[in-house]
């Protein structure tokens, strides 16, 4: 004889059944976003660091103010006038913690980076930097007074088309200074340091106008004058251009290596031994 169940019981037996199965699935982790690094994010960290540098000047702690300021300053991305501030602060940690070279070299920089650059009056005074800032000074003003009288010698074509790349680099005008800049390299740059700089500054403008795989290959075409090239902390740091630049330099770096084995084996000496491993004899 058949037991008959009602349907109410049924139906809340496979509720419970549904929701139990349902407890033991595991929740699925939402997984982290990683932040995005953009010029701006850079720019307001340093920012940041030099108010903590300078904070941290203010109280005394010099070691650490100089470690803040010049972290401010890594990326090129402070304005002209914040820059020269944070040289300023530099200068002054130096000075007091008896460093008169990097002191001096400080405020030389500040003097390059902002031609209004000036300490107040009560700065101007202070026993330890001022005679050190007034030095600086009028050592510029001598150089650049010089230089005024000096006779001025045109450069070569692939020269001036590299100086005029550069200064259309700084002013935004990519397009121009790519023309430029590609123009200066097919007429002969006749220094090292000029091709370098050109190919570099030409790398950096195909990368701003998002032609990522020309400026590779731009990077990686200035191993073949300069082996040992590399970009500074402030130029690597660049969020345009970091990657590619990280990538172009592992490939040339590769193909460096595979061009000294190549060149080994073709003189029969077999591949360099690896470190730590004597020279069979």
């Amino acid at each position: 004889m058949r037991t008959h169940i009602p349907a109410h019981r049924i139906i809340l037996a496979a509720a419970a059944l549904f929701a139990a199965s349902c407890e033991q699935l595991p929740t699925a982790k939402p997984q982290a976003v990683t932040p995005q690094i953009t010029e701006s994010v850079l720019r307001e960290r340093a920012v940041e660091q030099l108010a903590a540098g300078v904070k941290q000047y203010e109280v005394g702690d010099f070691d650490n103010a100089v470690k803040s300021l010049t972290a401010s300053l890594d990326h090129g991305l402070l304005s002209k006038v914040e820059q020269s501030r944070a040289r300023k602060y530099l200068a002054f940690s130096h000075c007091v913690s008896n460093r008169e070279a990097q002191c001096r070299d400080e405020f030389r920089k500040a003097f390059e980076i902002n031609s209004d650059f000036s300490l107040t009056p009560a700065e101007d005074g202070h026993p330890i930097w001022g005679p050190i800032y007034r030095n600086v000074r009028t050592q510029l003003i001598t150089e650049r007074e010089a230089a005024v009288r000096r006779p001025l010698i045109p450069l070569a074509k692939a020269e001036q088309m590299l100086s005029d790349g550069i200064v259309k680099y700084d002013a935004g005008d990519y397009p121009a200074a790519q023309t430029l800049l590609e123009g200066s390299l097919r007429e002969g740059l006749k220094s090292k340091d000029d091709q370098v700089k050109a190919m570099k500054h030409l790398a950096f403008t195909l990368c701003l106008e998002s032609k990522f795989p020309a400026c590779r290959a731009a990077f990686v075409k200035i191993y073949d004058v300069d082996p040992k090239f590399d970009l500074t902390p402030a130029e690597a740091g660049h969020p345009s251009w970091t990657r590619t630049f990280a990538a172009a330099k592992a490939q040339a770096r590769k193909a460096l290596q595979d061009k000294e084995l190549r060149e080994a084996k073709e003189k029969g000496k077999g591949p360099p031994p690896a470190a730590g491993v004597p020279a069979k004899k």
